[in-house]
């Protein structure tokens, strides 16, 4: 079951294992279709505690088959949090799930009791939300929704060139660094320039924050021809189960945030009749392959995650040899 979380109700503190004076956060992440769900389920199942999401697009409800989200049957398996919990509208940043998740970690007991133990797994690709949970993000001020409103209408008016060069003269600093066809991250910056009169960059310290528990992080990796393969698998396997169908129900939002995203954007010019769907369906899977290589360089520059290469070994061995790790830390 996707289990809804009320972030104001949660107020305990965050509860301990038996023998240790700290709770456990298993990170488990790794590229998009390498591996994680199928594990994250069997460690959950072993470690008796729910799956938390890092996937920020399968937080969105309707976004099923072209996210990979947990089918209802892996969902009624094992307690998961922060799937399918957003409307495509809404709003929502790397610091808010930041929030949420620390306070739902903060519960001594779930109300089914899944979380007794002090043991969660975070599973997902989602590079920004895996860091703002392990290291904390820069206190950068919620945006008013009269600020994000007018830059949105500016973006749909005048187009990210304008934004960015515009965010070239407020913030240079950011602009050299960041990336100028990244339009969400864009705006927000804009957003936050608009607001305070300060850079965005003046807000980004970068130190890192303690937590309250321990985190131990596990990446899954495989090799490239095997990953890519598996990619291009998924992509045939999401087509098979109705992803045209899922996008033609989506039309109407397409142009929300939310669904400018892989596997929707490609199908999007399909409708609008500019792409055949044999090409849509090959720039999909050539863009997931894209996209699972900036994970990696992303992920690799973390010393504190340890490896598996699941081409090596069956997922009852990366049980195993995660569960030795865990009690050798």
């Amino acid at each position: 079951m996707s289990v809804s979380f009320n972030p104001s109700e949660v107020t305990a503190p965050l509860p301990t294992r038996e023998g240790q004076g700290e709770g456990l956060l298993l990170v488990l992440l790794g590229p998009t279709a390498v591996g994680k769900t199928a594990l994250s389920l069997t460690l959950a199942k072993r470690l008796s505690c729910p799956i938390i999401s890092a996937d920020s697009r399968q937080m969105y409800r309707g976004m099923n088959i072209g996210t990979a989200a947990p089918t209802e049957q892996e969902l009624q398996e094992v307690p998961h949090y922060f799937v399918h919990t957003l409307d495509l509208d809404q709003y929502y940043s790397a610091a808010q799930y930041e929030a949420d998740v620390l306070k739902l970690l903060a519960q001594k007991t779930s109300p089914s009791g899944e979380m007794e133990g002090g043991r969660a797994i975070l599973s997902g690709g989602s590079m920004m939300y895996i860091d703002a949970v392990c290291n904390g993000i820069d206190d950068i001020p919620t945006i008013r929704d009269d600020v994000r409103t007018t830059i949105r209408q500016r973006l749909e008016r005048e187009g990210l060139d304008v934004l960015c060069q515009e965010l070239r003269l407020l913030d240079p600093q950011y602009y050299a660094q960041g990336d100028p066809k990244n339009t969400q991250r864009i705006v927000h910056a804009l957003e936050v320039c608009y607001q305070t009169g300060r850079t965005y960059t003046s807000f980004r310290t970068g130190q890192r924050k303690q937590r309250p528990f321990r985190i131990v992080k596990i990446g899954l990796r495989r090799s490239r021809p095997n990953l890519f393969q598996r990619i291009n698998q998924r992509v045939d396997a999401m087509m098979q189960a109705g992803l045209l169908d899922e996008v033609c129900n989506l039309y109407p939002y397409r142009h929300l945030n939310s669904l400018n995203t892989v596997g929707y954007k490609e199908l999007f010019q399909v409708l609008d009749g500019n792409w055949p769907l044999p090409m849509a369906v090959e720039r999909i899977k050539k863009n997931t392959r894209v996209y699972a290589k900036k994970q990696m360089t992303w992920f690799q520059r973390d010393a504190d995650i340890h490896w598996l290469n699941l081409d090596d070994i069956t997922t009852d061995e990366a049980v195993q040899r995660i569960l030795q790790l865990l009690n050798n830390e």
